[in-house]
């Protein structure tokens, strides 16, 4: 065994770098005239451009390029592409129609009665017109639904409209009203599945992936596998160890005017999330997603803004609140003095002054509420524990977080490893946060180095590594996109683990990778589209390696809502010359 340190150039260790987007032309396309756009999908957004256009500029190249590489992974365009779709389904019906002509299309805020067709990749719901040639988008709904809808936006193309959601006049098949936890659902944007039962979110949200690879990726079916079933999250409720709720400036428009006079504001603004379809804050006293501690923190943080209204007159605030967890052996002499709080013993600014406590087999735990983006929070994975600043990412449902990195473990090597004259042994993190899979893996590994753009994050991530005895797990501060050019593993006899934030990896990033060329790679993403789309680019690959799709799978990190989590485990195999 080694340590990373000592092989790892000090240039990656100590400096930052900044991603810089380059043109990734692939331009051996031709080796592999298996992997064809599928019928219906999207160009790819790496597609050669025809040789009859004038050539552009190197800047102007790369502008276009990063506009082609974020233009599929947004929502509008992922509700677009369901809009076309469906469209596109019953367009001969409406052609052949030709004794009724295109109604026009009704007023805004106009109230009008609509049938649900189908769910989108966003959660919403899609209903036809009468005359199948337009779509409303129709939130907090599933297909059958009759509904009262209020229509708020005409879209350009006039492919769609966005409606507000009035009233139920005929529930379909899978609505269950009563499953409905929250008493603001309907009108607050946070959540859009309740009134689903959690199998059919769960079949829902392997659709999603499903749709993801088939209309973003490019890839004939063929070259993708069938999506497992979507792994469940042990809590559907109480799960959200963060919540965010933010307002706005006091005095709402006025507050200038009352800035300007002098006048100190007496009335609350709302402090919670936004309405859907609208870019107002609704106040929300309670939110039953996030755990027990987090939702007394929230009261908490809603009392502290009513008695301090006078330090937001100039503008408005994000609060924070994370959950913290403490864990103390019963044998200590600790645990006895932690039972009940010193009187008059205050809680630190940094936190609400609620504490849960829980015991278990060996220990008591305690939960607190941190409220301070740069104070200390602390969480735990199995026997593993992680401490980050209170605002920095880390994933916020804990309870999926065991069998999450469990099913990475598991499919960390390819099954004839241990049979393989040169195995795979080395664990390269990309993305690496505070460290989240590089030390849950780590133990599997002769060595293991994470690396992140973030510099709080490595400090972080080396103080984890430090508290779970970790030896041989390094991280260093640099951009992902330029890892390559250091590592000190070789490529085959390494796995490598990218968890990037909701855009993708950047085209140099991908290129680096192909050029690197690591045995296998394990895909973590919070946005199964762009996932679909640099998976694409792997399984295209080029001159020196490309991929194979062994098994894609979503996780459902975040129960009620439309959002899903994907994972995608991928192989090299030999290129061969053409």
């Amino acid at each position: 065994m080694f340590a990373v340190r000592s092989l790892f150039s000090l240039s990656l260790k100590n400096r930052l770098f900044t991603t810089q987007p380059s043109r990734f032309a692939h331009s051996n396309r031709a080796h592999f005239p298996r992997i064809l756009p599928h019928r219906n999908a999207p160009l790819p957004i790496n597609a050669m451009q025809s040789s009859s256009r004038k050539p552009q500029t190197d800047a102007k190249r790369r502008k276009k390029d990063r506009a082609d590489r974020t233009k599929n992974s947004g929502f509008d365009e992922v509700l677009q592409t369901d809009i076309d779709s469906l469209l596109q389904k019953n367009k001969t019906e409406a052609e052949n129609d030709a004794s009724t002509s295109s109604p026009a299309l009704p007023e805004l805020f106009t109230e009008i009665e609509v049938t649900v067709s189908e769910l989108s990749s966003t959660g919403d719901g899609l209903a036809l017109s009468e005359n199948k040639d337009h779509v409303y988008v129709v939130p907090f709904t599933v297909p059958g639904d009759g509904v009262l809808v209020k229509v708020v936006r005409h879209h350009e193309p006039l492919s769609h409209s966005l409606t507000d959601f009035i009233k139920v006049l005929e529930p379909g098949p899978q609505r269950n009203d009563a499953a409905i936890g929250c008493g603001y659902f309907g009108r607050c944007s946070g959540c859009q599945l309740q009134m689903m039962s959690y199998e059919d979110q769960l079949a829902h949200k392997k659709r999603i992936v499903e749709k993801a690879y088939a209309n973003f990726s490019g890839l004939i079916p063929e070259l993708i596998p069938a999506v497992d079933g979507t792994f469940p999250s042990p809590l559907q409720y109480g799960y959200r160890t963060k919540l965010t709720p933010h307002f706005t400036a006091p005095g709402g428009h006025s507050a200038a005017k009352r800035r300007k006079s002098g006048e100190v504001p007496t009335e609350v603004p709302p402090i919670g999330f936004t309405y859907k379809n609208r870019r107002m804050d609704m106040d929300i006293e309670d939110c039953p997603l996030g755990t027990d501690i987090v939702r007394r923190g929230l009261k908490s943080e809603r009392k502290r803004v009513a008695q301090n209204l006078h330090k937001y007159t100039k503008k408005g605030a994000t609060l924070l609140m994370r959950e913290s967890t403490r864990r103390i052996p019963k044998d200590s002499a600790e645990t006895e003095a932690s039972a009940v709080q010193k009187e008059g013993e205050n809680p630190p600014e940094s936190e609400s002054g609620d504490v849960i406590r829980i015991e278990r087999d060996s220990y008591i735990e305690e939960k607190r509420c941190v409220t301070d983006n740069n104070a200390t929070s602390v969480e735990y994975i199995d026997d593993y524990i992680f401490t980050n600043k209170a605002g920095a990412f880390f994933q916020n449902n804990n309870s999926i977080l065991s069998g999450f990195t469990e099913y990475i473990r598991q499919h960390a090597f390819p099954k004839d490893n241990e049979q393989d004259p040169n195995p795979i042994k080395y664990l390269l993190d990309a993305y690496s946060g505070s460290g989240l899979f590089t030390i849950t893996l780590s133990p599997l590994f002769k060595s293991s180095l994470g690396v992140d753009v973030a510099a709080d994050s490595i400090v972080s991530a080396r103080e984890n590594a430090r508290a779970n005895n970790l030896p041989n797990t390094g991280f260093a501060a640099a951009d992902a996109a330029t890892l390559f050019k250091n590592v000190p593993y070789p490529a085959e006899q390494t796995l490598l683990v990218i968890d990037p934030p909701r855009k993708g990896c950047s085209d140099d990033f991908l290129r680096q990778l192909l050029t690197y060329g690591p045995r296998r790679v394990v895909y973590v993403s919070c946005n199964v589209h762009t996932q679909a789309r640099d998976v694409a680019v792997m399984v295209q690959g080029d001159t020196n390696s490309r991929y194979e799709i062994e098994s894609i799978r979503g996780f459902d990190f975040f129960p009620q809502t439309g959002h899903v989590e994907g994972v995608a485990v991928l192989n090299k195999v030999p290129v061969t010359a053409s």
